[in-house]
């Protein structure tokens, strides 16, 4: 590592953790940069979570501190979340990426038309009540969520988003759900490829205090900018994307 690359790792960091509070994507800007750095795939996602862990842990108590926390529904969707990460990471030591990539757009994509579409708009509403098959539901939904995430991280936040606006919620708190079911299997899957070694700790604390950064500023973005504003920040982020996935890789 050169030490140019240090301040590179903070200045991408910190766009990357406002764009994964806000809506997602944020690893789309890190994981090639930490490839093109010299690190192989795989350490390359292993180092990546230093940088998410650290930046959900200030993005959570932004949220918290704001008084945008729905605990009942945290602890509904981060156990299954957390079980599918292990199984997630243990895929992740070797993966094809031309694959991912179009995968990847697809569901990102698919994300794009329903925030776009947006069919829940009517049923939105604060005081949410998840009926036992809803639970059930959300609870399956959330398992694939941390097999996805602790696979590869990437493009997770967009599929947390379409999850939860199906069942009626709002962007603000989609977010805090967001970031804390994410802090969560992250550490789990840290711990996957730490056990493998592949994690390279001084680029990713590098990278983990920019995205910190990052972390703080997107709770206070999200909660005085309210759900529509989000909302345009998700879809252009989609977009942008999408469109890279599918035509310059």
């Amino acid at each position: 590592m050169q030490l140019w690359q240090i301040p590179l790792l903070f200045v991408v960091g910190i766009v990357a953790g406002i764009l994964n509070v806000l809506a997602g994507g944020g690893s789309l800007l890190t994981l090639p940069l930490l490839i093109f750095m010299g690190l192989p795939s795989a350490m390359a996602n292993g180092t990546n979570r230093i940088a998410i862990f650290c930046q959900n842990l200030f993005a959570i108590r932004g949220f918290k501190k704001r008084g945008y926390f729905p605990v009942d529904l945290v602890l509904l969707c981060t156990p299954p979340a957390l079980i599918g990460s292990w199984f997630g990471a243990s895929l992740a030591i070797s993966m094809d990426d031309a694959l991912f990539n179009r995968v990847l757009a697809g569901i990102m994509l698919c994300v794009l038309i329903f925030t776009v579409v947006d069919p829940m708009k009517r049923l939105r509403r604060q005081d949410i009540q998840f009926s036992t098959l809803r639970k059930i539901v959300l609870a399956f939904s959330f398992f694939f969520v941390g097999v996805y995430g602790g696979f590869v991280q990437a493009g997770v936040g967009f599929i947390i988003i379409a999850v939860l606006l199906a069942h009626g919620m709002d962007l603000v708190r989609i977010n805090a759900v967001k970031v804390f079911v994410i802090f969560v299997y992250t550490a789990v899957a840290l711990g996957v490829f730490i056990y493998h070694g592949e994690v390279n700790y001084f680029i990713g604390l590098s990278l983990a205090a920019g995205n910190s950064i990052g972390g703080a500023l997107g709770p206070k973005l999200a909660i005085t900018k309210g759900h529509d504003w989000i909302k345009k920040v998700v879809n252009l982020t989609v977009l942008v994307f999408a469109l890279k996935l599918l035509f310059f890789t």
